[in-house]
């Protein structure tokens, strides 16, 4: 096989496939244990970055000592925890080490089966360069994982809600990336739609990526603890402008006031609702019952479902298993949007 061809064309290594199933697997863990992380408030009981020495938790009465002393040192025991106890300390930081554990697991499960099939020369030299990209993707995200932790450390008791933001839509998109490359290397026949449904299907993915951001930033805010009533929010469905933009510039209201936050994530999600209903229908038009069909109609099902968690979260104030739920959804939709928008070719005039 040349150089020129295709990054798909003729790649149908089921070994590569099924690893990249794996890896997308435990990605998708990975989301939902940070979720837990996040939602125990144990992001912070690690307050340093050791990316090889960090792998082993403490073993020892005297290393667990150590470990509490270095969390007493920051703002989040001072003024939140203050008084806790070593066994709950032990909880929150089993959380956070388990995160961190299965990062490093994910890098390795991508890097080292990678380099095998490179060495084995099973990849063809377009699919490198994709493969490479989600390799830095994640090593970046690791990183921004400790960019994260950092912002928490020092004048805060919590992470920056910008930082955590992109912390979870990075990783949705190395999600994104792993599915789709897995899915293309599947082989399974295209449906040939006019380009105006191809767009939308992948206009669908922007949207549900957008959503999770939005998502996030309700989370780094706490904002879904408060405005617990669906669907007025404050008493109203649109609240007046002097409570959406009265911060200084206007544009901090999008990111750090939780009103305008939660109102935006509530608008996001009617608008992706919308999106998906009628993406649905315009299939239904002319491919109803076709593989293109089922795939539209599913998303639109998930979408819905997903709406109706969130929607659950807000007014029973964020119980853990249902916040959990509603996060795995997300990657739920996400998913089926990834699978649905790579099985259509805009090919067709119209």
């Amino acid at each position: 096989m040349n150089a020129h061809t295709s990054s798909f064309t003729g790649q149908r290594d089921n070994a590569i496939r099924i690893w990249l199933y794996a890896v997308a697997l435990l990605v998708f863990a990975l989301i939902v244990v940070g979720g837990a992380t996040r939602l125990t408030e144990s992001g912070l009981s690690i307050v340093e970055w050791k990316p090889v020495t960090g792998t082993l938790p403490p073993l020892t009465e005297s290393e667990w000592l150590i470990e509490f002393e270095k969390y007493k040192a920051i703002p989040q025991y001072q003024l939140v925890n203050r008084g806790m106890s070593l066994a709950d300390f032990k909880t929150i930081f089993w959380w956070e080490w388990a995160h961190r554990l299965l990062g490093r697991l994910v890098g390795v499960a991508f890097l080292l089966p990678f380099l095998w099939f490179l060495w084995r020369g099973r990849i063809v030299p377009g699919l490198r360069v994709r493969f490479w990209t989600i390799f830095g993707l994640g090593a970046l995200q690791g990183a921004v994982g400790w960019w994260m932790v950092a912002s928490g450390l020092v004048g805060r008791t919590e992470v920056s809600q910008y930082r955590l933001a992109t912390h979870l839509t990075l990783a949705c998109l190395i999600f994104a990336l792993i599915l789709g490359t897995a899915e293309r290397l599947a082989g399974r026949e295209q449906v040939r739609v006019c380009p105006r449904l191809r767009i939308s299907a992948l206009a669908i993915i922007v949207l549900v990526l957008v959503q999770i951001y939005l998502g996030a930033l309700v989370a780094g805010l706490r904002a879904g603890l408060i405005y617990n009533t669906w669907p007025l929010i404050d008493g109203e469905f649109l609240p007046p402008l002097s409570k959406l933009l009265f911060s200084d510039p206007v544009w901090r209201n999008y990111f750090e006031n939780p009103l305008t936050v939660q109102f935006d994530h509530r608008m996001m999600a009617y608008l992706l609702w919308a999106f998906a209903i009628l993406h649905a229908g315009d299939i239904a038009r002319t491919l109803r019952g076709s593989p293109a069909w089922t795939g539209a109609f599913t998303l639109a099902l998930a979408v819905t479902a997903q709406a109706v968690f969130g929607i659950l979260t807000l007014v029973y104030q964020v119980p853990i298993w249902l916040a959990l739920a509603h996060q795995a959804m997300a990657i739920v939709v996400l998913a089926i949007a990834v699978v649905h928008a790579g099985r259509l070719t805009g090919d067709r005039p119209g």
